[in-house]
């Protein structure tokens, strides 16, 4: 039974929270780690934390996503882990949105996606070997009221992943979305004193993202959901 071995990970769409455990998880087990954001000022603390390095792209961007991928392969760090993390969401009634605030969440949350998968395959495929994760969330299965923009976007996600990982896992590339039901905690949102692990621990989902990473070819999984105990179904 082989287990997958990375040498490489890349993270898109980094924050302080579950790409930050992710980092944290990434480097521990010996990778060499880099992640990206728009602003990539914000990356400076983490990378410093992790070794990572850290890279300016607009995800939905498909010349700063050629770029990011081409400064990688110069670096001698081409990933053969990526993790898409990067979301755009608009609230509000239907009638009320902003055409362009729309596009701009559903390209962020799907589109996004697409170019860096793009990239991510063009230099898997050729060794057969890989891995490609996609954070979804509950509006990728079910639609909320006053959330249409989130809904489309993370929906077209889920496709996204489904698609890939029935191109790409028979030839070595192992795609897999996970669908995040519930709040991540975080400096915004703590458990409250009397719900104790109500929340989802970004250090625990980053622990999920792995084994699911790393399970070998003959069983594994292409979608995780992970919601905290508390969590209606």
């Amino acid at each position: 039974m082989d287990i997958p071995a990375y040498k490489s990970a890349l993270i898109v769409g980094t924050g302080p929270g579950l790409s930050a455990s992710l980092a944290r998880l990434f480097a521990a087990e010996g990778l060499a780690v880099a992640v990206a954001a728009r602003n990539a000022e914000k990356l400076g603390a983490l990378a410093a934390e992790t070794g990572a390095a850290a890279y300016a792209c607009d995800s939905t961007d498909a010349a700063q996503v050629a770029g990011l991928f081409t400064a990688m392969d110069a670096a001698g760090t081409t990933p053969d882990l990526v993790v898409y993390n990067a979301s755009g969401r608009v609230r509000g009634p239907v009638t009320e949105l902003d055409p362009a605030e729309v596009l701009r969440g559903i390209e962020v949350s799907a589109f996004g996606a697409f170019l860096v998968a793009q990239q991510a395959a063009r230099r898997m495929l050729p060794h057969g070997h890989g891995a490609i994760a996609l954070t979804g969330a509950t509006a990728g299965v079910k639609g909320f009221a006053l959330s249409s923009c989130f809904a489309m976007g993370k929906f077209a996600l889920r496709g996204l992943a489904q698609s890939l990982a029935r191109e790409l896992g028979p030839q070595g590339i192992h795609v897999a979305h996970f669908i995040i039901d519930g709040v991540i905690r975080g400096a915004r949102y703590a458990d409250p004193p009397d719900r104790p692990d109500s929340t989802l621990d970004p250090d625990a989902i980053a622990r999920a993202y792995w084994a699911n990473l790393t399970q070998p070819r003959s069983a594994r999984s292409w979608e995780v959901e992970l919601r905290p105990w508390t969590e209606k179904f």
